[in-house]
C-alpha cells in the first residue's frame, strides 16, 4: 500500500510528487510516456515523434496531437509532461484572472506565495540584452510604432542563459557545445545556445524541464517513477483507491494495478478528464462524480499568425521560442483581452515531417497535420523572413469534453470535444487584429490561416478545464482544495482544474495551484 499514487508528471504531478515525498510520504508516479534523455530526443525521420493514445505500445513518441472536430490539441508525452514541449514561459496570471469564475478561496494574493515557490524551483530568467533575437527587436519596434511601449515587456523564461553568450550569426550546429554546470538540485545542465529546439527537446539541457528540478527532488526523496504506464481508471476500495493501468513492456501491454491511500490525478486537461469519464461511465467505479465533469473546457485562446517580411531577417528557428509580449489583458481593446507574443519553431521539424511524408511511410492524421503546418511555415515567405506572431486570448471557456462513440470503430468509446467558436470569436479576432496591426506597422504582410478564416479551427498547446474547480458539485468537479467532490482522498492538480481561460501561458499557475493543494494534503 502506497501513501500516494500520482498519475502524470507535468506541472501538477511533478510538484505534488516533490512536495509529498519530501514530507515523508511514500509516492509512486505513473507516467504514460517514456523517460527521455537528450541523446534520444527526436530529430530524424525514423525517430519517435508521435504518441498515439490508441496504440501507445507501438507509438509512444514525443507529442500527442489530439484532433477533434474544431480543435487540435498538442501535448507532451514523457517524464516531465508539458515541460518537455512548452516554450519556457513561466509567468503569473494577472490579478484580474481570479476575480470571477473561481472559488472564493482562490485569489491572487492566496496564490502569490506559491508562485514564489515555483520561481524558486524553476529559476526563470529574462533573455539577456546581449542576446536579443531579431523577433524580440521586431516586437519592440511594433510596440513603439503602435504607441504601446508601456505594454511591451520581456517574459520570464525557465531557461539558463550564459551572460557572456551572444545571438548566433548562423544556426548553431550540434557540435557547438557546451559549458555545463550542476544546478541546485544536483543535476547537470548547460546554457542556451539559441538552437531553437525548445519544443522538441533542448539537447543542451538549458531548459529547466521538470525532470531537472521538481522530479529530481521527488526521486531523491524516494518517489518511484514508472514511465510507459497508461492509466485506464480508478476504483475506490474501502479507505483507499486502486489505480488500474497498462504497463508497456517490449511493445505489449500488461494489465497492472497499484493501491494508494490517496490518488493525485495530474494527467492534463484531456487525460485527467478522460480517466474520470472512463471510471464513471465505462467501468462504473466512480458513479457519483459531479455532472459538471467535462464542462468549462478552454483552448486558452491560443493563436498563431504568420507574417511575411521582404527585407527583414527574423530567423525564427534561432533563439528561445518566446521571449517577449505586448499585454492587452486589461481589456482596453474593445473589451477583449489577449497577450501577444513572438513565436519561433525548430528548424528540424518541418524537414523531418516532409521527409517522413516523402518516404512513403504510414501517413497518420497527426503526421498530415504536422506536415500541413510545416508547409505553411515554409511557404509563408522563406523561413528566415517569417514572423510567427503568437499569443493567447481569454476565450469563452465554453467547451465540453464528453465520452462518446468512435465514428469508425462504433464499439469503442473515446474522449470527444464539443467546442462552439461563436462566443470566442471576438477574443480570437481581437488577437488576430492586433497581429495584423503590429505587422502592418513594421512593414510586413500578415497571413491568417485558412483553418480559422474558413473553418474556425484552432490548435492549442494549453488546454484547460474539464475538471474545473468550483464552490459546489453543480459548478465544479473539485473543490478549492483540489479534492474531487464525493470522493475523499482523490485529487486533481493539473490544467483540468483551471475553471476559465487565463489568456497567457498557464504552466506557472498550474504549478502554483499544485503547490497549494499539496500543502493542504499534508495538513489534513
Amino acid at each position: 500500500m502506497h501513501d500516494v499514487v500520482v498519475i502524470g508528471s507535468g506541472f501538477g504531478g511533478a510538484v505534488a510528487a516533490c512536495r509529498l515525498s519530501s514530507a515523508g510520504q511514500q509516492v509512486t508516479l505513473l507516467e504514460r510516456g517514456r523517460r527521455w534523455q537528450p541523446q534520444d530526443y527526436p530529430r530524424d525521420v525514423t525517430d519517435a515523434w508521435i504518441y498515439d493514445v490508441d496504440e501507445p505500445e507501438t507509438q509512444n513518441g514525443w507529442m500527442d496531437l489530439r484532433i477533434f472536430d474544431e480543435m487540435w490539441v498538442a501535448q507532451g508525452a514523457g517524464v516531465g509532461g508539458g515541460s518537455l514541449i512548452y516554450a519556457n514561459v513561466s509567468i503569473n496570471a494577472p490579478r484580474e484572472t481570479f476575480q470571477s469564475g473561481w472559488p472564493k478561496e482562490i485569489t491572487y494574493d492566496k496564490l502569490l506565495p506559491y508562485y514564489e515557490r515555483v520561481e524558486h524551483m524553476l529559476k526563470p530568467q529574462y533573455l539577456p540584452d546581449n542576446q536579443l533575437t531579431p523577433r524580440f527587436k521586431l516586437m519592440r519596434d511594433a510596440a513603439r510604432a503602435t504607441r504601446a511601449e508601456d505594454r511591451f515587456r520581456k517574459v520570464p523564461l525557465a531557461v539558463s542563459f550564459n551572460p557572456d553568450s551572444a545571438f548566433p550569426d548562423q544556426q548553431p550546429l550540434p557540435q557547438e557545445r557546451r559549458i555545463t554546470f550542476q544546478n541546485s538540485f544536483n543535476r547537470d545542465q548547460g546554457y542556451c545556445i539559441h538552437c531553437g529546439n525548445c519544443d522538441i527537446g533542448c539537447q543542451e539541457q538549458a531548459k529547466n524541464t521538470l525532470d531537472l528540478n521538481y522530479l529530481a527532488v521527488a526521486e531523491d526523496h524516494g518517489t518511484t517513477i514508472k514511465p510507459l504506464s497508461v492509466v485506464s481508471h480508478i476504483s475506490p476500495i474501502d479507505d483507499y483507491y486502486r489505480v488500474h493501468y497498462d504497463a508497456i513492456v517490449e511493445g505489449r501491454r500488461e494489465c497492472k494495478s497499484i493501491d494508494g491511500r490517496k490518488v493525485v490525478l495530474a494527467a492534463g486537461s484531456l487525460g485527467s478528464t478522460e480517466i474520470l469519464f472512463r471510471s464513471k461511465i465505462q467501468h462504473r467505479t466512480l458513479p457519483n462524480l459531479s455532472p459538471y465533469l467535462g464542462k468549462g473546457w478552454s483552448s486558452n485562446g491560443d493563436f498563431l499568425t504568420l507574417a511575411r517580411y521582404e527585407d527583414r531577417d527574423l530567423f525564427p528557428t534561432r533563439g528561445p521560442t518566446i521571449s517577449s509580449a505586448i499585454d492587452y489583458l486589461d481589456g482596453s481593446d474593445g473589451g477583449v483581452r489577449y497577450f501577444v507574443e513572438d513565436g519561433g519553431f525548430p528548424a528540424v521539424l518541418s524537414n523531418v515531417v516532409e521527409a517522413r511524408r516523402g518516404a512513403n511511410r504510414r501517413l497518420s492524421l497527426q503526421t498530415w497535420v504536422l506536415g500541413f503546418l510545416a508547409k505553411r511555415i515554409r511557404t509563408a515567405a522563406g523561413v528566415d523572413r517569417t514572423m510567427p506572431w503568437f499569443g493567447q486570448a481569454v476565450d469563452a471557456s465554453n467547451g465540453r469534453l464528453y465520452f462518446g462513440r468512435d465514428l469508425i470503430r462504433l464499439w469503442k468509446k473515446r474522449l470527444k470535444l464539443d467546442w462552439n467558436p461563436r462566443r470566442s470569436e471576438a477574443a480570437i479576432n481581437g488577437l488576430i487584429g492586433r497581429h495584423k496591426i503590429l505587422t502592418a506597422a513594421t512593414g510586413g504582410k500578415a497571413n491568417v490561416p485558412i483553418t480559422w478564416r474558413t473553418f474556425r479551427n484552432l490548435i492549442t498547446p494549453h488546454p484547460l478545464g474539464g475538471c474545473g474547480m468550483g464552490s459546489s458539485p453543480s459548478v465544479g468537479v473539485v473543490d478549492s482544495k483540489g479534492e474531487v467532490y464525493g470522493y475523499p482522498g482523490l485529487f486533481v492538480v493539473d490544467g483540468a482544474i483551471v475553471p476559465r481561460a487565463i489568456g497567457l501561458n498557464p504552466s506557472k499557475t498550474i504549478a502554483a495551484l499544485s503547490e497549494l493543494i499539496s500543502e493542504g494534503m499534508l495538513d489534513e
